[in-house]
């Protein structure tokens, strides 16, 4: 009889215990959600474009000669600011001042030719008149001056280039601007024979400078002209520099199977802090949207996990088709907000994928995003306009203050009062001055 009551006693501690030990781990099964939300605010939409670029003038000339000789006299330096024709360099003008008088040598002997020749042809047309000369010798009177005559015109057409070519001794600047470049010093030989060689690099005026950019082929569409730009270079790197697109220049620059094209963009530089050849960052505002509706890009993009929605559906039914929350005095034109279980609206564990659907031509998209109200939440359609990269403009469907879920996240829930229930358990020994394990 006692040994029967001692196994009674002993199957009642170990359902005891069971029921301690098993049941909180039945109680970890159950899911807990979290949710990351925001807030439905006005806020601003910016796109833009960015590339790198080089600083240039606005026009650049490269002065040269057309004439070999030695350089005699240099009149300007780097840096130097020059007016329009005024003298930069002087050639050697002893050879071109000789070919010039033997020009004009060939010129005055011509002359004399067709003076005699003239004389001779007007001789023999009088003769042939009274036919006293033989027709035979009268054309050939008039041969030889026709002859001198087109003798005396390469005489004078080389007299002229002579002349020129002495001109071209003297090198005169094209523009008003500042030499950016000399490549010459005095008494240098250069020699003109098949490539004009390059004297000076001469800019225009610097206090206007432009940027030529190259913007990938992907964001040439996005770029019209006078769009605002801002650009920086590593000589300033904590100032913003202001300009324009001017142009976009259809000629392709391809580089290793990358094409891109030139943009050009107005850099006024009244301080003159810009030089030729700098490198500059550019950002180019393409489209800027203020005080409109946004919600973060990642609300568009989040969907319900297909488990807690089957669980939530449990607790939370749809109501029936004629059952619809707000009664009927809803605003004309927005769509009325359904459970997730709603007909027409199931949404457990579907994504957003398909649900974008074009609008009208302005680029309009519509979507679905899902709402938190309390402890439920719904799905609701709405309508997106500019879109950056961070956030959406709200068209239609959503008003301010409203809360979106971005993201929902698994966490069971805790046992610390089981937890705590076992360190205080008869059944568990404790160490001694210490908690049980």
């Amino acid at each position: 009889m006692k040994r029967r009551k001692n196994i009674k006693k002993a199957v009642y501690v170990i359902i005891t215990s069971l029921v301690f030990f098993v049941a909180p781990s039945c109680h970890k099964g159950e899911k807990a959600y979290s949710f990351e939300t925001a807030i439905v605010t006005k806020g601003s939409i910016i796109n833009t474009i960015t590339a790198t670029g080089t600083i240039q003038a606005d026009t650049t000339v490269l002065i040269g000669t057309q004439v070999s000789g030695v350089i005699k006299k240099i009149y300007v330096d780097f840096n130097s600011h020059v007016k329009k024709g005024q003298l930069l360099a002087e050639l050697d003008k002893t050879p071109l001042q000789t070919q010039v008088q033997q020009a004009q040598a060939s010129l005055d002997d011509s002359k004399s030719e067709v003076e005699y020749q003239q004389a001779s042809y007007e001789r023999f047309k009088a003769l042939l008149d009274k036919k006293l000369v033989a027709q035979a010798d009268y054309d050939q009177v008039k041969y030889s001056y026709n002859k001198a005559l087109a003798n005396l015109k390469t005489a004078q057409a080389g007299f002229d280039k002579a002349k020129v070519n002495l001109g071209y001794a003297s090198i005169y600047s094209p523009i008003v601007g500042v030499v950016l470049n000399r490549a010459v010093d005095q008494g240098q030989t250069v020699a003109a024979s098949f490539n004009t060689p390059n004297l000076f690099t001469i800019g225009n005026d610097l206090t206007q400078m432009q940027v030529q950019a190259n913007v990938d082929e992907a964001d040439i569409g996005q770029l019209k002209t006078a769009q605002p730009v801002d650009f920086t270079v590593d000589a300033y790197p904590n100032e913003i520099f202001k300009g324009s697109v001017r142009q976009m220049r259809l000629q392709p620059v391809v580089t290793s199977n990358v094409v891109t094209y030139t943009v050009i963009v107005n850099a006024p530089n009244p301080e003159k802090k810009l030089m030729p050849g700098m490198t500059a960052n550019i950002t180019v505002l393409v489209q800027k949207v203020d005080s409109v509706l946004t919600i973060p890009g990642k609300a568009l993009r989040f969907t319900p996990d297909a488990a807690y929605m089957t669980e939530y559906l449990k607790k939370n039914p749809p109501p029936k088709r004629n059952q619809v929350a707000g009664g009927t005095g809803q605003a004309a034109g927005t769509e009325r907000q359904r459970n997730p279980g709603e007909t027409g609206q199931s949404g457990a564990g579907q994504g957003n994928a398909g649900q974008y659907q074009a609008g009208s031509q302005t680029g309009k998209k519509s979507v679905i995003v899902w709402l938190k109200t309390g402890d439920l939440i719904h799905r609701t359609r709405i309508t997106t306009g500019a879109i950056d990269g961070t956030n959406a403009e709200i068209k239609t469907g959503l008003k301010e203050g409203d809360e979106v879920i971005l993201s929902m996240s698994l966490a069971s829930k805790s046992t610390t009062t089981a937890a705590a229930a076992a360190t205080t358990s008869p059944f568990m020994p404790t160490r001694p001055g210490g908690r049980g394990r």
